[in-house]
């Protein structure tokens, strides 16, 4: 995508050179962004996602994560539109999506094509059937890394929880670092590898979809890589779950599910545990140590 040298330029090459801002609405962006809604003077809409110029790599990665959901061809994802720099900031320009009333069935379809979008080949953003991404991202202000893994539970290890513990590592003492390496090195005997390959939103948390205006579910926000589609259930439940009709079809939809879910889960949000301890400080302490040291002693 062709990035612009500053907000103007963008708005003037996408509608016309006698566009312009009429309105900036400030809405909610996260912890990471700011957020506005902007009019045109021709009565249009745009989100803009704005951090600092040195942050552009966020908007770039986020750029790649939605258009890679956008391929498997199954839940809305909104339309990218532009992507820059101007100042001393950086933006990224999107389709403003107008939140509407959920259609009867939400969840239910929601969870129809979140399975559909596991489902889907992932051999173009990872080929050979291995886990990753073509690209390193972000999860928030985190880095991502996602080099490319022949098994999944190596994928887990190495690119998910060690960096993290690793970033992490100022928190623990002696007796959490040899709970970690037990824990580590027992991993497979708690995972196990997928019959196929996911795409993962990465991210999937009640903040990172919507209800679009036709009341269909549509997805923000990603983190993507190619990995097992529990990684992304198990995070839909880390702060309070979804209706458990979406749980239900899901679980109906998805071919390749495996039994005992609920024994894995846990595992899969210690990734996202030790990125918000990295993020946002001690408060995720507790939970981290719990997580590692009931798995280290099975």
């Amino acid at each position: 995508m062709k990035e612009f040298d500053s907000l103007n330029e963008a708005i003037k090459a996408l509608y016309g050179s006698e566009e312009e801002i009429k309105e900036r609405r400030t809405v909610s962006g996260g912890d990471i962004n700011r957020a506005y809604i902007l009019r045109l003077s021709d009565g249009s809409e745009l989100f803009m996602k704005e951090n600092s110029r040195k942050n552009l790599d966020f908007f770039r990665a986020e750029v790649l994560g939605l258009a890679a959901l956008k391929e498997t061809g199954t839940l809305k994802i909104p339309e990218v539109k532009a992507l820059g720099t101007d100042g001393d900031s950086a933006f990224l320009l999107m389709e403003a999506v107008n939140s509407g009333i959920r259609k009867r069935g939400f969840f239910e379809e929601f969870g129809i094509e979140l399975a559909a979008m596991h489902m889907a080949d992932t051999d173009s953003f990872v080929p050979g059937g291995r886990y990753g991404f073509y690209e390193d991202n972000y999860i928030g202000s985190g880095f991502q890394k996602n080099t490319a893994k022949d098994k999944w539970i190596d994928f887990f290890r190495e690119c998910r929880l060690e960096p993290q513990l690793e970033r992490a590592s100022r928190y623990f003492d002696e007796t959490d670092r040899k709970r970690q390496l037990r824990f580590l090195d027992r991993l497979d005997s708690f995972l196990y590898e997928p019959e196929r390959p996911a795409l993962l939103h990465g991210d999937l948390w009640g903040g990172n979809y919507m209800c679009g205006s036709d009341g269909e579910p549509v997805l923000i926000d990603p983190a993507v890589y190619v990995g097992c589609n529990e990684a992304d259930i198990a995070m839909t439940e880390l702060f309070g779950g979804y209706d458990r009709a979406f749980y239900s079809s899901y679980w109906k939809s998805y071919k390749y599910a495996v039994p005992g879910y609920e024994d894995r889960r846990d595992i899969y949000n210690l990734y996202h545990l030790l990125n918000h301890l990295n993020l946002f400080g001690a408060s995720y302490l507790s939970s981290v140590r719990g997580i590692i040291g009931r798995y280290e002693k099975e």
